[in-house]
């Protein structure tokens, strides 16, 4: 078995959590996480290997992990024994120093304030009212804030004797490890006598470290745990734990399990009701056992169970897509939680809040109708098939599955105590199992997971585990403005018998198009416009531009189409495709605000072309195992396929790209749902901290270029469809175009799609039109708008911020108009701000004309201002969250644009309502203290190491390879060319610590050039100017979905760094 090269991952599993404290203990599990791993030596000398290290705590499990090279230069030998040799300090052998107690006890008290969004809180509702009987409902992983401030490093040291030894803790290690011997020997040499001096008694093994070393064991997507699963529970709970002193073992959580007779009473419906909700949101639980899964049988009913839940998906999401629905969306999920220790089915619904009880009842309705009528006999088949194709395309990847993904497969599995298969033997067992399934058997099999709401208030159904609403305070009701918003317990069970009377049909077999170009219209087309490639280089005159170091093909067709692709092995009989189109948001006009964005999503809601229906074109996607994606950016509309080539699906997705590009289908209903979807995003900014402080940034930063904002009400208002459809189709013209294609194909294969689909596209010019933009500016400075702050109402406290300022692009261009690469700001005149130190040797020729090539060459900025990024980041962790305790998350983004001529950075910090000044201070002293802080060769190396072995772990993927090819025959982006791919590596390692700092000295981090906002939440937040967060005509760009509910992010704690 394959895996990523010269590296592994080892994982440190200790089977305590945070049900294992006791009342006063309540989040120090988590507090030890932190003091055990930051205030480990030995880590920090990993630190400059090209390791990569964290740790994370949950219900039942602390896991501490490292992503590590097998070896590296400086290091003599063997780099596996460093890691094991330093996860063994880390677990079990700890100084609990009372200064990184300090420390992190003022990290983790920032880090409490910052992960309590509203989405967090909604996730602790779920989860008290779904666990209500144990301790899962009260034993958040993140403690409480009253009890943290309070334990000295004696309590701390004390838990951690009473859980923390070998014989309670599983060694997981995947990777590049061919010695196992060797690999055992390891870890019997490190761990074999930690703790055995204080255990009375030890697990009847041959040696005394109790736990299981995995090696090599892959990932299965279908056909186990993961099939039905929607999160990733990494650990193993179900392990007896031996303890020092024969301590008995603690027992298991206790359910009340969802089964017929289960309750005496049917449980009410709870509400949790709240003024930063904006959306209405109904999850209805039903909890059983976790059916392992070891025989061939248990492996059948999973598959039936996926084949007739993908159909309730399909059915509800691509109906109802059709028309204008009264939910925003409906989800049904059946998945095993190894975190709670058992499978949980939910009903998930979401509305806008005026919908809800046509949105309960449509949801209910379509359950019924699956569980009563089944699925058809078209539906099996096309199901069954596609997760057979699925299946085999995993297999055929085996030795592209990264070692983490392998091991957390194995962890999920080991917790939930399903036999673990890697992807040819699962998709063997799968292939053995699926044609011995019947449509009675898939029927009856799938009813059963239904029951609890199809069957809800009749005694033979299984009683929901509970029923919860999380609801808004307030809603925005059109002519009137904010209104109370109020809803019953009873009103919701109505809602629920509503829909089970509602009159249900069985399901109509639907026509399923094998084609959406058939041969005879393909043959018609070619004679129309008959398809050829023309020179890709005028001076040349060449055809065809093949690149060997990188193996990519440059070329152009007649219609002006310009075409890369690139064969790869790496991901066996998979591509992908992008489409990349010049314009995006920034060719939006003064009079047609929002027309791109809301165009797009038209487009994609609308999900028709030609004379086939939005069901007909999912379907066939289906059958074709192609997932497509369209989206909008400020500068880009990009489309993306992902197809398998088995089965013709290259050639599918090109069908389907034509399509869209000549017979795309614009509908009222679509535009109508688009721009109700961008008014709620808008409507919601107000109820977020985040969205709302970095609203203020950008309208101040940017002028109020509504551009870079959500579209307003009014500006949605004022569009009409046929301004959207323009808007978006004057883009979509062939020498505005690009197309990239990276796969497992064959070059005639590929070249016939070419020009059959793209050669064939009607010849449409105005890339000059399409790219066209007023400027974009930022604003002078303006005292009162340089530093702002937000003010939100909140029942709890928490802050935020955000320090911003002008960048370049990424090919050296300004918003002052300035050409950075043709101009003297490459050359060596930093020096005279800076004095560096000398070079401990004197470099190489080679290496002085590779430093000398980097400074002319296309991507400096880019190569530098990545260096730049990783230095501060370390930086700002370093000062403002380990040695201030100002925060327990901060980070530097540089956001480098390709066509529009400027960048930004952003520092974001969350900080408490006490501290987040003095936060936004301490960053701010750190952006501008390179200059009197200089950079040490060691951050460098880091920072270069760091991006290198990013580079080095995603060069066999695919989609990797999609973004290095962008642009490059794009004549928006003229400045990038195939040496911006070839010379990537060579270019990184020559960079110099000047080079770094001429990249800093074009970031404007003076006083008149920063902008910064804070936000602040609280119940007495902002008595006096709550109207600050009160939208004006702007919003922010790039809002997340309507905030998503679930049970994910209160099971466990964030990465400790």
């Amino acid at each position: 078995m394959q895996h990523l090269k010269y590296r592994f991952e080892a994982h440190m599993e200790v089977h305590v959590g945070s049900i294992d404290e006791e009342d006063d203990e309540q989040g120090i599990a988590h507090m030890i996480e932190h003091v055990a791993f930051l205030g480990s030596k030995k880590r920090e000398k990993l630190l400059g290997t090209g390791a990569r290290s964290n740790a994370y705590t949950d219900f039942h499990h602390t896991v501490f992990h490292i992503h590590s090279p097998t070896s590296t230069k400086d290091s003599e030998g063997d780099l596996l024994p460093v890691v094991l040799d330093t996860l063994n300090e880390i677990a079990f052998q700890p100084k609990f120093l009372v200064s990184r107690v300090e420390k992190e006890r003022r990290a983790i008290l920032s880090e409490l304030q910052m992960m309590n969004t509203i989405e967090y809180r909604v996730d602790c509702q779920l989860l008290q009212y779904l666990h209500s009987e144990n301790k899962l409902s009260k034993r958040f992983p993140i403690g409480l804030e009253e009890q943290i401030k309070k334990w000295d490093a004696d309590k701390i040291r004390k838990f951690h004797e009473r859980w923390y030894f070998p014989a309670n803790a599983t060694l997981y290690i995947v990777g590049d490890i061919d010695n196992i011997p060797q690999t055992v020997n390891h870890i019997e040499a490190v761990f074999g006598q930690t703790g055995t001096e204080s255990e009375a008694y030890t697990a009847p093994t041959p040696s005394a470290f109790n736990a299981m070393a995995n090696f090599l064991v892959p990932k299965l997507s279908v056909g186990l745990s993961n099939a039905l699963s929607s999160e990733r529970a990494q650990a193993n709970g179900e392990k007896k734990k031996i303890r020092k002193e024969r301590h008995a073992v603690r027992p298991p959580v206790q359910h009340n399990w969802s089964i017929p007779g289960s309750y005496a009473d049917s449980k009410s419906p709870q509400i949790f009701q709240h003024e930063l909700l904006q959306n209405f949101s109904i999850n209805m639980f039903c909890k059983i056992p976790v059916n392992k899964v070891r025989t061939y049988g248990d492996l059948r009913n999973v598959l039936m169970k996926r084949i007739f839940l993908s159909a309730l998906h399909f059915r509800i999401n691509t109906r109802y897509q059709s028309s204008n629905p009264p939910f925003t969306s409906v989800e049904l999920d059946h998945s095993d939680s190894g975190r709670e220790g058992c499978t949980v089915t939910t009903l998930t619904v979401t509305a806008e809040p005026q919908n809800w009880r046509n949105a309960i009842k449509v949801a209910v309705q379509e359950v019924r109708r699956l569980k009563e009528f089944g699925v058809t006999n078209g539906e099996l088949a096309r199901y069954l098939d596609a997760l057979l194709k699925d299946s085999e395309q995993l297999a055929s990847m085996i030795d592209n599955i990264s070692s983490v993904d392998n091991l957390d497969f194995v962890m999920e599995s080991d917790s939930l105590g399903h036999t673990v298969m890697d992807q040819r033997q699962g998709h063997e067992s799968l292939v053995a199992v699926a044609g011995t399934i019947s449509l009675e058997e898939v029927n009856s099999v799938g009813a059963e997971v239904l029951e609890f709401i199809s069957d809800y208030g009749k005694p033979s159904a299984p009683q929901p585990a509970a029923i919860v609403a999380c609801v808004p305070k307030k809603v925005h009701i059109d002519g009137i403005g904010e209104t109370e918003f109020k809803i019953e317990p009873e009103e919701i069970l109505a809602s629920i018998e509503a829909g089970l009377k509602e009159p249900i049909e069985a399901e109509p077999e639907l026509e399923i198009p094998k084609e959406l170009i058939s041969s005879e219209q393909l043959q018609e087309l070619s004679l129309q416009q008959p398809p050829s490639f023309i020179p890709v280089d005028q001076e040349k005159k060449m055809t065809k531009v093949y690149d060997e170091e990188t193996g990519i093909i440059q070329r152009r067709l007649s219609n002006g189409i310009p075409v890369n692709y690139k064969i790869s092995k790496s991901e066996a009989n998979s591509g992908v495709m992008r489409l990349i189109v010049g314009g995006g948001r920034a060719a939006e006009s003064a009079e047609s605000k929002g027309a791109v964005i809301v165009g797009v999503r038209t487009l994609s809601e609308g999900g028709r072309v030609g004379n086939f229906t939005r069901e007909q074109v999912e379907l066939f996607c289906v059958n074709h195992l192609i997932n497509c994606s369209l989206e909008s950016t400020e500068e880009f509309i990009s489309m993306e396929f992902r197809f398998t080539l088995r089965d013709n699906g290259m050639r599918a997705a090109f069908q389907l790209l034509h399509m869209v590009l000549e017979h795309s289908v614009w509908l009222e209903d679509a535009f109508d749902r688009a721009k109700q979807l961008y008014l709620s995003y808008y409507r919601s900014i107000p109820k977020s901290l985040e969205r709302s402080t970095a609203h203020k940034l950008m309208l101040a930063m940017l002028d109020g270029d509504e551009r870079f904002v959500e579209p307003t009400p009014n500006s949605l208002q004022q569009l009409t469809l046929e301004q959207v459809k323009e808007a978006v189709m004057n883009q979509f013209v062939c020498d505005n175009m690009e197309v990239s294609i990276v796969g497992d194909f064959s070059e005639e294969d590929i070249e016939s799609c070419i020009l059959e689909y793209l050669g064939t596209v009607r010849e449409r010019k105005g890339s000059e039109r399409a790219q066209k933009y007023s400027p974009i500016l930022f604003r002078p400075y303006t005292a009162d708008l340089q530093h702002q702050q937000v003010f939100l109402k909140d029942t709890d406290e928490r802050a935020c911020a955000y320090v911003a300022g002008p960048a370049p692009n990424r090919w050296g261009f300004t918003f002052e108009g300035k050409n950075l690469l043709e101009s003297d700001s490459t050359a060596s005149t930093f020096g005279e701000h800076v004095k560096f130190e000398e070079q401990p040797q004197e470099l190489e020729n080679s290496d002085k004309v590779m430093q000398g090539k980097l400074r002319t060459h296309p991507l400096f900025f880019a190569i530098t201002m990545g260096l730049l990024q990783e230095i501060i980041n370390s930086r700002l962790f370093t000062t403002v969250r380990d040695s201030l305790g100002l925060t327990y998350d901060v980070s530097f983004e540089l956001n480098l644009f390709d066509r529009l001529k400027l960048g930004w950075y952003v520092i974001s910090v969350t900080s408490t309502p006490g501290k987040v000044h003095k936060a936004v201070d301490a960053c701010k002293n750190v952006l501008k203290g390179l200059l009197s802080s200089r950079i040490a060769p060691r951050e460098l190396d880091r920072a270069r190491r760091t991006l290198l072995m990013r580079h080095e772990a995603e060069i066999k993927s695919n989609a990797y390879w999609l973004g290095l090819m962008a642009h490059l025959q794009a004549t928006s982006v003229p400045r990038k060319d195939i040496s911006c791919i070839k010379d990537l590596i060579s270019l990184y390692e020559a960079a110099t610590i000047e080079d770094v700092y001429i990249a800093y000295e074009q970031l404007k981090v003076d006083d008149n050039s920063l902008f910064s906002c804070i936000g602040v939440a609280g119940s007495q937040a902002g008595e006096v100017a709550t109207g600050s967060v009160v939208l004006e005509e702007e919003s922010v760009e790039g809002l997340q979905n309507i905030i998503q509910v679930g049970r994910g992010s209160s099971t466990m704690t964030r990465p400790t760094t």
